[in-house]
């Protein structure tokens, strides 16, 4: 499949207590976490892989040109929220009419056959989706955006826990953050989402709600092995996934 990777990777990293590197610059295992994911991302050789950088951007810019040269990253100057960084890529992308996989640079544990499963699944899907999400189950689905369904079962969007109700906080289908929109119109949703949430940010999730109403298929297809797409927020889940980490190397080695 003819597919563009972003990478989400400007973040500060604050709860983890980093405060002379950005979250996607702390270590798992000896890597840096952006490096695990670009690992599992090259070997599906997309057409072109945008890092979209910003809190101390020179630090994960050196990086990437020491370790992985020719990739060039697009810059995030603030801190505007994730549909804000995205959209940092829409002039490179101007002419491109392809599908666009976006992924977070904390989450180290995702699996290279993973991402070509859902990539395969896509094509098997009719009516194709014009965006699909990866979700999960969590019996304490704290801090994620919430699945959101109808009575039925379609999928209609997706609600950041902090603007959340307390019924939509009992959702245990939470959002991975990784996401495979049809480039038009991923921009074009972006283009009509607004900040007006509690954090004053723009959230790539509220382009699912979008392109629903706009009457576009969309699809949230639960992953099969959670664990993947664990995200690194706190020292503490860098260990859980350090664990996890060595233990499926040992495995698979």
């Amino acid at each position: 499949m003819n597919v563009v990777i972003i990478i989400l990777a400007a973040g500060k990293g604050t709860r983890m207590g980093l405060t002379d590197k950005p979250k996607v610059m702390a270590e798992l295992c000896g890597k840096p976490l952006i490096g695990h994911v670009l690992d599992a991302i090259i070997p599906l050789q997309p057409k072109e892989i945008l890092p979209v950088i910003g809190y101390k951007k020179e630090i994960v810019e050196q990086y990437l040109f020491e370790q992985y040269p020719g990739i060039k990253s697009t810059y995030q100057l603030e801190q505007l929220g994730t549909g804000h960084a995205v959209m940092q890529t829409a002039e490179r992308l101007s002419n491109y009419d392809g599908y666009v996989l976006i992924l977070t640079g904390d989450t180290p544990l995702i699996n290279t056959q993973t991402l070509l499963d859902l990539l395969n699944k896509t094509q098997d899907l009719s009516p194709a989706p014009i965006a699909i999400t990866v979700s999960t189950f969590l019996d304490e689905p704290k801090g994620y955006g919430r699945i959101l369904r109808t009575s039925n079962g379609d999928f209609v969007g997706i609600m950041e826990e902090k603007d959340a109700s307390d019924a939509e906080r009992l959702i245990q289908e939470i959002n991975t953050g990784m996401f495979l929109v049809q480039s038009r119109h991923l921009f074009d949703a972006l283009s009509n989402i607004s900040n007006a949430n509690v954090q004053g940010e723009y959230y790539l999730t509220d382009i699912i709600g979008y392109l629903y109403k706009q009457g576009h298929t969309v699809a949230a297809i639960p992953a099969l092995n959670s664990s993947e797409f664990m995200g690194i927020n706190t020292l503490a889940e860098l260990q859980q996934a350090e664990a996890v980490y060595s233990s499926t190397s040992k495995h698979s080695s």
